[in-house]
């Protein structure tokens, strides 16, 4: 339980890491206090996560596992090619949405920015392939790393690694799961 974890840890960090989510937390952080927006984001992405595994593990019970391994590797294959080769928008803006409660207000904008994102489906492909509470603890704890990372030393952090070879490093990881996945299901 402790690899798979571990793999889902690594490839939902990779795939997080300099998303749009990490930024609206570097975003609100740099505007507000920094507690308010962590939990909130730690909050939407639990609920999130909740959703994902829920979804993944339902799939998993009513799809044969033969169609079920070839459609998540086929959809990491295409998350790989959309990473590595994809347009990455090293200055894009976010806009901030008003609100008097910084916890709503992140929460909300994580909930709504990342429902259906490729982070959550990446969740709901690896739980319909592995153990659901790994799944969630790894994908969690990712998830919970990259905004506390946004909130307290995105902005430092940027300034020596672009998004561009955050993105890249996630497209190779996505590419070996895309390929391991086959291989450990047909086994």
């Amino acid at each position: 339980m402790l690899t798979s974890v571990f793999s889902c840890f690594v490839l939902i960090f990779l795939a997080e890491f300099g998303d749009k989510s990490q930024l609206v937390c570097m975003l609100l952080a740099s505007r507000h206090r920094g507690i308010p927006v962590f939990l909130g984001a730690c909050t939407a992405f639990a609920l999130l996560n909740i959703l994902a595994v829920s979804l993944g593990s339902a799939v998993a019970h009513l799809i044969p596992r033969t169609a079920l391994t070839l459609f998540v590797s086929l959809m990491f294959f295409v998350f790989a090619l959309k990473a590595l080769f994809g347009h990455v928008d090293e200055e894009e803006d976010i806009e901030e949405k008003t609100g008097h409660n910084i916890f709503f207000t992140t929460f909300l904008m994580i909930f709504v920015a990342e429902l259906g994102d490729k982070t959550q489906l990446t969740v709901a492909a690896l739980s319909a392939t592995s153990t659901s509470l790994a799944v969630y603890i790894g994908a969690t704890l990712a998830l919970i790393t990259t905004s506390f990372l946004g909130v307290v030393g995105g902005r430092w952090l940027l300034k020596f690694v672009s998004i561009r070879k955050l993105h890249r490093a996630g497209g190779v990881l996505f590419l070996i799961f895309a390929l391991w996945i086959p291989y450990a299901g047909f086994r």
